[in-house]
């Protein structure tokens, strides 16, 4: 395996053999330097070999596998039945979560346009007809969730049988969430049509070290950022709380830091943290599998553009998050073991940027923090705050290591 610093590239588009019109399109929107992941997948995957990339969420791994894939596919000559039948699509993108497929979709579309491809994308919670008016209208690559693709195909609408190109992003997610299975009845269906795989994960064990050895084909690897990279660009801080005062501190936080994501464990936790956020004049909105997926975009479209400063997620809503620019996590329930902590704190310091994280911790949760902390070579001291305290307003840059005395 190659690994380098996660940020630190000067390769151009261009120079890794991107199409003119791609490389257009990305210059439009600013990008013109390829991120590590980028500059290490994308000749490989032009080349047609079949790539397993071990990266973090944010890293930059959707250019990474969408434009050679879109490249192929545009290059390629195939006899396009218009028959009424099912749709034929030539690459297929499977992610574990709605969010990250609209995401991924987002970015992909105009992509492929450029080169006169249709990329649709299918997820549970929308209308599935209209899902499937889009597909009849043209198929050439699909963005889908697995069991909403698997539901296209038991209704006929949707043939997998022919792709060229197949991409599974947060493969390790799909595997904590139980989606092993529906991948695998993809993988069944096309073992026999020459195509190419592309593969992307936080991790390379377990399931997924199976998954690569049995259905890849001499792949090569890649790996960009290691978790202490990750842990390294955050300032972490394990304060403990009164459970009276939880709430003033959390409204304290989220009105100095910028934009935030608190994550709870359960939904009718997070629905009652907004309401409670929501009192001490915090505008926050929630996120969960029981909200309208309307309801679901609108939130991540307001936080996105900063017209919401606070988003309250749940940890499966959280695994579709791929959001930039997101200056704070706080953790109001404790995360289940550092694993968890490293996924939902992974939504800030993004990009290389830097970010905040804050776990608000009761007097019987300090023992769980210290686990994780001593599995991720944390050293933070826990302290104990109350709502009035003015370190609040600056957590980037209070250090209380560097305190005397630590109350």
């Amino acid at each position: 395996m190659t690994s380098q610093d996660l940020y630190a590239t000067n390769k151009t588009f261009t120079d890794l053999g991107v199409h003119p019109d791609l490389c257009e399109v990305l210059t439009s929107q600013g990008i013109i330097n390829a991120f590590p992941i980028q500059a290490m997948t994308i000749h490989d995957a032009l080349a047609g070999r079949d790539v397993c990339g071990k990266a973090k969420t944010g890293s930059g791994k959707t250019l990474g596998f969408g434009l050679p894939m879109i490249q192929r596919i545009a290059a390629t000559e195939r006899l396009v039945v218009r028959d009424g039948g099912p749709a034929r699509p030539r690459g297929l993108v499977l992610l574990p979560t709605r969010e990250l497929c609209v995401q991924v979709h987002e970015v992909l579309e105009p992509l492929g346009a450029a080169l006169g491809l249709h990329v649709n994308a299918v997820y549970g919670g929308a209308d599935i007809e209209r899902q499937v008016k889009s597909l009849r209208r043209g198929c050439d690559i699909i963005i889908a969730t697995p069991g909403r693709l698997i539901d296209l195909g038991d209704r006929g609408e949707l043939k997998v049988e022919g792709l060229d190109v197949l991409v599974l992003d947060e493969a390790d997610r799909m595997a904590d969430m139980g989606f092993m299975p529906q991948v695998e009845w993809v993988l069944r269906r096309i073992a026999e049509h020459p195509h190419q795989t592309l593969l992307f994960s936080a991790t390379l064990d377990g399931a997924i070290d199976r998954l690569v050895k049995r259905y890849l084909t001499d792949p090569v690897f890649h790996e960009v950022a290691s978790d202490t990279q990750t842990v390294s660009l955050m300032s972490h801080h394990f304060l403990t709380v009164h459970q009276m005062d939880r709430i003033k501190v959390a409204a304290t936080i989220c009105k100095s830091t910028g934009k935030t994501i608190i994550f709870c464990r359960t939904k009718r936790g997070a629905d009652r943290l907004v309401e409670q956020l929501q009192k001490e004049g915090v505008n926050a909105a929630a996120i969960h599998g029981d909200l309208r997926q309307s309801q679901r975009e609108k939130a991540l479209a307001d936080f996105s553009a900063d017209r919401l400063p606070v988003l309250v997620a749940t940890d499966v809503a959280a695994r579709g998050l791929d959001i930039n620019h997101v200056d704070c996590v706080m953790h109001w329930d404790p995360p289940e073991d550092h694993k968890a902590y490293l996924h939902r704190s992974g939504r800030t310091a993004r990009a290389g940027s830097t970010g905040v994280v804050v776990s608000l911790l009761l007097w019987n949760q300090t023992i769980d923090a210290e686990i994780i902390m001593r599995r991720l070579a944390l050293k933070r001291p826990i302290i104990e705050v109350f709502s009035n305290d003015p370190n609040l307003k600056d957590l980037a840059n209070w250090d209380p290591t560097l305190e005397d005395s630590l109350r």
